[in-house]
């Protein structure tokens, strides 16, 4: 009986202290902004070797911050390439676990003259989509102020005494070069980073009005190609017509990896593609969605892609292959009249949940070496790659995930899938062996990795209000 009135009278408290948690975070709100404004100027570019030192100064802050938010153990832990930061609360090993994790490197600022005010000058402006106001700077949304939500939101529940669970924080500072030491770490330190759910923001939601959760992301495959022809760069007067162009050959494969309704042709491609009954379709068309909008959004007059399946469709629940970049040739100012020896283009393939992407990035090699004319030599270099990934909307992640949305929006989360890979989730659930939660509060106005990429103040407030009604529902439905 003694034990059935404590776990009631913390129950009590935790409801009792959330629904306080919108005045913390007003009375703190200043602070928040300011905290987050100061870790934006922190140059960490992990892909830019001239910034090292600024990446190394980022962790360092981020170490301190968890330290101050309450932790009882962080550290910087060394590895092949940057320090991942972890930090840990353990309350009671007998409770549930949550690993959060996050990224404090951010992309290049360039190009730098697109930017309207400097990238690592974090400034708030207003805009229509951000009437309170929106931070621009590098980073602020993908994604050291969304990781920063989490910092702030474990620091609330500390000062409130309202913790219901433990806590750990894995913050790496490669993310945005493909992770290359995180499973590393992952491997070596399964049973540091043990846990019950992975709760990340690195994704967005539909809009500020309506909460989504990202249940489904697309596997990857990203390949270079290299066609060569003659030994050497030949006069296109003399030889044009008697010699295969690399480029005009590389042209016409490329070309031929689409059907007239946009159906990728490498055999064995949709093999193990996930087919979405009807059902699962007509939830996700439940998103609110504009087609004119859309067009008008990135200035075009009209939609393209594979037939029978509407745009939200193909850019999320089916496998692409785009072309992401091709030269060869002479592309310098005026003209010089020449066949090139070699032409190259860079290709990457979307994958959906059930298609390796290993297995498929074969497959690709396979068929565009075998549609090569024997006039050129084709050479596939394979780059990186990673595996789709679906959490299930009756998971209990999901379902504490959706009742924190409805509890400060006001409306239920729509699940979604994404476009976009993040093949560190597909490792998470190999090496650990718990599913993650996808909590993005971006906007996919945000701008992320381009220039004048901000996070709305709305956005990051939300973010600190909602994280800790996770931690609440996480917890009560795991009794």
């Amino acid at each position: 009986m003694e034990f059935v009135i404590s776990i009631c009278i913390f129950d009590f408290i935790i409801y009792f202290t959330m629904n306080n948690i919108k005045n913390y975070v007003q009375q703190n709100k200043e602070r928040f902004i300011d905290e987050l404004i100061e870790l934006l100027k922190i140059p960490s570019v992990s892909a830019d070797s001239a910034y090292s030192q600024d990446v190394i100064n980022t962790a360092e802050a981020v170490k301190t911050s968890l330290e101050k938010a309450g932790c009882d153990f962080v550290e910087l832990c060394e590895t092949p390439g940057y320090p991942i930061v972890y930090g840990e609360k353990i309350i009671d090993k007998n409770l549930p676990t949550v690993l959060v994790y996050g990224h404090y490197d951010v992309q290049p600022p360039d190009p730098m003259e697109l930017w309207t005010s400097p990238p690592f000058e974090p400034v708030i402006k207003t805009t229509e989509i951000h009437p309170e106001g929106a931070i621009f700077a590098r980073g602020s949304c993908d994604d050291k102020g969304q990781m920063y939500m989490h910092v702030k939101a474990f620091e609330y529940m500390i000062a409130n005494n309202c913790l219901p669970c433990n806590v750990k924080f894995m913050i790496e500072g490669e993310e945005e070069v493909g992770s290359k030491s995180l499973s590393w770490f992952v491997e070596r330190n399964q049973e540091k980073l043990a846990n019950d759910v992975i709760l990340i923001s690195d994704t967005g939601m539909i809009s500020n009005q309506q909460p989504s959760i990202t249940t489904g992301l697309r596997g990857l495959s990203y390949v270079e190609v290299e066609v060569t022809g003659p030994n050497r760069d030949l006069h296109s007067g003399l030889y044009g017509g008697a010699v295969a162009n690399p480029i005009n050959v590389l042209t016409k494969m490329i070309a031929s990896l689409h059907n007239e309704n946009n159906h990728i042709t490498i055999p064995g491609f949709y093999d193990k593609v996930e087919e979405l009954s009807l059902e699962e379709r007509a939830e996700m068309a439940k998103a609110p969605f504009s087609l004119d909008n859309y067009k008008k959004s990135i200035d075009i007059n009209d939609i393209h892609g594979e037939a029978g399946y509407t745009t939200n469709e193909r850019n999320s629940i089916r496998p692409t292959l785009d072309v992401n970049g091709i030269w060869g040739g002479y592309t310098g100012e005026g003209a010089k009249t020449v066949i090139a020896s070699k032409a190259f283009a860079k290709i990457s393939m979307r994958l959906v949940p059930n298609q390796d992407w290993q297995e498929i990035t074969e497959l690709f090699k396979n068929h565009f070496e075998s549609i090569a004319p024997k006039s050129v030599k084709v050479k596939v270099t394979p780059h990186h790659g990673g595996q789709g990934y679906v959490t299930p909307i009756d998971s209990i992640g999901y379902q504490a995930a959706n009742k924190a949305y409805t509890e400060t929006f006001g409306v239920p989360a729509i699940p979604v899938r994404s476009g976009g890979s993040i093949p560190i989730v597909a490792l998470f659930e190999k090496e650990l062996k718990s599913k993650t939660i996808l909590m993005g509060f971006g906007l996919d106005s945000d701008a992320i990795h381009s220039p004048n990429e901000h996070f709305g103040i709305f956005n990051y407030l939300k973010g600190i209000e909602t994280i800790p009604l996770f931690y609440k529902y996480f917890v009560e439905l795991s009794k």
